[in-house]
């Protein structure tokens, strides 16, 4: 008999699957999203170099007060509407996105309409 995975090793199989085929370049970094129960979480990642060029998130403070009140999709909403003008003061504006492991719906497909919608090429 197979072992008992949980959730969070299925989505982390799911993660590495996807990462196989997608890498983010200087030109058109990786935007990288992170779903906790309560939070989502997103990163701008040129894995050529291995560094993070920007993030954002629903914690972050210049959001916190905007976003008190609002249901989690809006929330992610506004995250993926911050990562986009933070984006475009640094000049990029193509992406590839990685849904990291995650279905695209809900809080992961509002945070990537808020990007585009934002001004990036997703």
């Amino acid at each position: 008999m197979g072992k008992i995975k949980s959730r969070s090793d299925a989505r982390h199989r799911r993660h590495v699957r996807v990462r196989k085929n997608l890498a983010g370049t200087p030109d058109r970094p990786r935007l990288n999203v992170f779903r906790s129960l309560a939070e989502i979480y997103a990163q701008v990642v040129d894995d050529e170099a291995g560094r993070t060029l920007l993030s954002a998130s629903s914690v972050d403070h210049e959001l916190r007060e905007k976003i008190s009140g609002m249901n989690k999709t809006e929330q992610a909403h506004q995250v993926g509407l911050l990562l986009a003008e933070r984006a475009k003061a640094k000049g990029l504006t193509a992406m590839v996105f990685d849904r990291g492991g995650y279905r695209y719906s809900g809080r992961v497909k509002a945070l990537a309409d808020g990007a585009r919608k934002g001004g990036l090429d997703l």
